[in-house]
């Protein structure tokens, strides 16, 4: 009765979009339990390409085939718009890229086969749901924006509609790639100082938090001035394998290579909290950087949903 509640009055919850594989799922999981409900059959998902929507889709419904996602896998031809043309549904819920599937189809098309689908009870998971929102003629019953946070909304006749999302989302993904390209090169720095890789994140606003169960004996000054260097020397940043990134020649473990900035020179206004400080609830000490040209560290911004 009470999760029935928080649906009906949900306006809008945000999070920090994490940062690698396992954490997104395992933020799809909890979105799913909190905020979905069995009745709800069309669910919107807006964001860039790379911003992590398909992992959240896979964490808020296993086992659901994608038909188009980050590892080349392009179902043809789409399931949804082969049971529309036959006039049988012969499965519950559908995956449709509309940037994907708007390639091959018409909008026209794409629109009235999600429709049909949803006049015979069927669940249709839309990413880039922006993009047939015009052609559909109706809003989603959740829509989920991915940026630097995950904005979950239930809309209604008022609102709001997914450009609102979009504005919000594609703003915002610049800075998470700053955090996470940053994150990535100071955890480096500090494996080449002597420290062990840090293994426990969680996220500011505009930055990111790495964990230690010992408090570090290191020069913070030092490590900050090291990471500025790399970020000067302008190195790419190239995706090397779903568990790898190159910083110029540099092979370095990533649970996310695919959020992150072209260039190191891309990073702005990059600055360590020269402190580490200590967390009594996680009893850990921890480490903030932030990006962007006016970045401001607050206490009350800090997320504490860890993921190892």
């Amino acid at each position: 009765m009470l999760q029935n509640v928080v649906h009906e009055y949900l306006m809008q919850a945000v999070y920090f979009a994490p940062r690698g594989k396992k954490r997104l799922l395992t933020l799809g999981h909890n979105l799913a339990q909190r905020y979905l409900s069995p009745e709800d059959n069309l669910i919107g998902f807006i964001g860039e390409a790379g911003a992590g929507k398909s992992l959240l889709i896979r964490g808020m419904f296993p086992g659901l085939e994608l038909t188009n996602d980050d590892d080349g896998i392009n179902v043809r031809p789409l399931p949804l718009m082969s049971d529309a043309e036959q006039g049988h549904f012969r499965t519950h819920t559908y995956h449709l890229d509309a940037r994907f599937e708007l390639a091959f189809s018409q909008p026209w098309a794409v629109a009235d086969a999600v429709r049909q689908a949803l006049a015979k009870n069927r669940r249709v998971i839309i990413e880039h749901f922006d993009l047939i929102y015009p052609h559909l003629q109706r809003n989603a019953e959740v829509m989920i924006g991915v940026g630097e946070e995950v904005i979950v909304t239930r809309p209604t006749i008022y609102g709001p509609e997914p450009q609102v999302i979009v504005d919000i989302v594609f703003n915002s993904i610049q800075y998470r790639r700053m955090a996470h390209s940053a994150e990535d090169i100071t955890s480096m720095i500090l494996e080449e100082m002597g420290l062990e890789k840090p293994d426990i994140h969680s996220d500011i606003k505009h930055g990111f938090v790495l964990e230690f169960t010992e408090k570090p004996d290191i020069d913070l000054d030092i490590v900050q001035q090291r990471v500025n260097d790399i970020i000067k020397q302008d190195l790419l940043i190239c995706y090397s394998d779903d568990e790898h990134i190159k910083v110029g020649e540099q092979l370095y473990e990533c649970t996310g290579p695919r959020i992150h900035l072209k260039r190191t020179g891309e990073i702005k206004g990059f600055n360590l909290i020269k402190e580490f400080r200590w967390d009594p609830s996680q009893k850990l000490f921890t480490l903030a950087g932030v990006v962007g040209n006016h970045a401001e560290f607050s206490g009350a911004d800090e997320n504490h949903n860890e993921y190892e």
